[in-house]
């Protein structure tokens, strides 16, 4: 019999592949580099909320994917973060980091993209 307990700890303490994303929507070249520490859930959550017409996060990839359909779109991993060998360590500055190199290397901002600039810190 199936430990139905055990399979959901141990489904809990699997570590899911986590990086930097890119979603792009091939009618007009635009992009959007985000991180999750968990990419499946998160390709699966946005791909869910633009079909729903419901992905306030960012309005104008939701106007660009209402107007051109789902098949213009593609989701992409840029790169993946290795995890390390302590179960309680916190990626978030490490992904962080991660994306704030694509951002920079792909500058997607403008008529390039929909991220936004962040604000430099002082």
């Amino acid at each position: 019999m199936i430990d139905k307990k055990e399979c959901k700890k141990k489904y809990m303490q699997t570590i899911q592949p986590m990086g930097v994303y890119q979603i792009r929507c091939t009618a007009n070249g635009k992009i959007f580099i985000g991180s999750s520490k968990n990419l499946p859930g998160k390709f699966n959550s946005i791909k869910f909320q633009l079909k729903m017409g419901s992905y306030f996060p960012l309005a104008e990839l939701q106007s660009d994917y209402a107007r051109y359909g789902d098949e213009k779109f593609s989701f992409e991993v840029l790169d993946y973060l290795e995890p390390k060998e302590d179960p309680l360590y916190d990626y978030g500055d490490d992904l962080a980091v991660l994306e704030d190199l694509w951002v920079q290397k792909l500058q997607p901002f403008g008529e390039k993209g929909y991220n936004s600039k962040k604000e430099k810190k002082q």
